[in-house]
């Protein structure tokens, strides 16, 4: 099996590969056939952003908002599917929600905050985002490349966060690299290095547990309309107890120590306009939080685990 991983792994980062840059080689043919002077300032510009929404499903994007910019952001994540009983596929189970607020602080950076409840308990995090380099419509820069960043603080009372307590506990941490391409007017893709910590972890729980795991994210859109596209995700956790499992050990489905930090797949539609988006989607992933759906998944999407869900995203400009 994991020989298999390895070599599927490989397939697909040679794809992603070759979308990312595939037209690079192209333009530069036709480029020397041209005038120097065919190469206008407007042909420098960037590309129409790819991305509605700062987010897809359950990954950042590298849509960066401009100055004076406020975003307004709603996630819900509803119950299993295959939870057991009549909870209306999930709807009436146990749900996760978020709402934040991001900001165009200057040029290619933005910061933002928001309020996550994680089952019954309440996380409060602080954002931050920056655009290091913007793929452009003459393709002198074949690609957009982001940084985005928080820091997570877990409330209540301090007994939740263990006998020796200190106010780090509490805290958890989460980075993330962004390569992404605009193919062509419907198709974008992109390609994320993620990295979560945890000051505190539950190794009582997860003894196997370590307080900083790697993954990357696969991601793209597909429009098939003026205001519709196509979602797809797909995350591989690296150093997790759990990365490379692809089915429960137990067909009663009681998890081990090690079924912890589970890949994950979403599949969902984009409703989109110029000032907001709307995201309804199948996912793996549902606890909102990115370093907590990186370390602490827990749903196989092949054997049904699998959640509803919608983002909704409003932007203001002043």
């Amino acid at each position: 099996m994991k020989s298999s991983f390895v070599k599927y792994s490989g397939y697909t980062l040679a794809l992603l590969a070759m979308l990312l840059f595939s037209g690079t080689a192209t333009w530069a043919q036709e480029a020397e056939t041209e005038e120097p002077e065919a190469t206008t300032e407007k042909d420098n510009k960037p590309v129409r952003s790819p991305w509605a929404a700062g987010m897809l499903i359950e990954t950042q994007t590298d849509l960066v908002w401009a100055p004076k910019t406020l975003e307004m952001v709603m996630q819900h994540r509803f119950g299993n599917l295959n939870n057991e009983g009549f909870d209306m596929a999930g709807i009436y189970g146990a749900s996760n929600i978020r709402i934040g607020f991001n900001y165009g602080l200057f040029k290619n950076a933005q910061i933002g905050a928001g309020s996550t409840k994680v089952g019954s308990r309440i996380y409060t995090d602080i954002n931050y985002k920056y655009k290091l380099l913007t793929q452009t419509r003459s393709n002198s820069m074949p690609i957009a490349l982001t940084y985005y960043g928080n820091v997570e603080i877990g409330l209540g009372s301090d007994e939740l966060w263990g006998t020796d307590y200190a106010f780090t506990h509490r805290l958890s941490y989460f980075n993330q690299l962004i390569i992404s391409r605009k193919i062509s007017n419907n198709l974008s893709v992109m390609v994320a290095a993620n990295w979560a910590h945890f000051n505190q972890i539950d190794t009582a729980t997860w003894p196997n547990m370590t307080h900083s795991n790697f993954s990357l994210t696969f991601a793209g859109r597909y429009k098939i309309g003026s205001t519709t596209s196509i979602l797809v995700e797909y995350a591989q956790p690296l150093t997790t107890p759990g990365a490379l499992k692809w089915l429960p050990e137990d067909p009663a489905n009681n998890l081990s120590q090690d079924e912890v930090g589970l890949r994950n797949l979403s599949i969902g539609l984009e409703f989109s306009t110029s000032s907001h988006a709307f995201h309804v989607f199948l996912t793996t992933y549902r606890n909102i939080s990115y370093q907590q759906n990186l370390s602490f998944n827990t749903n196989y999407f092949t054997d049904g685990a699998i959640l509803f869900g919608f983002n909704i995203t409003r932007n203001w400009n002043f």
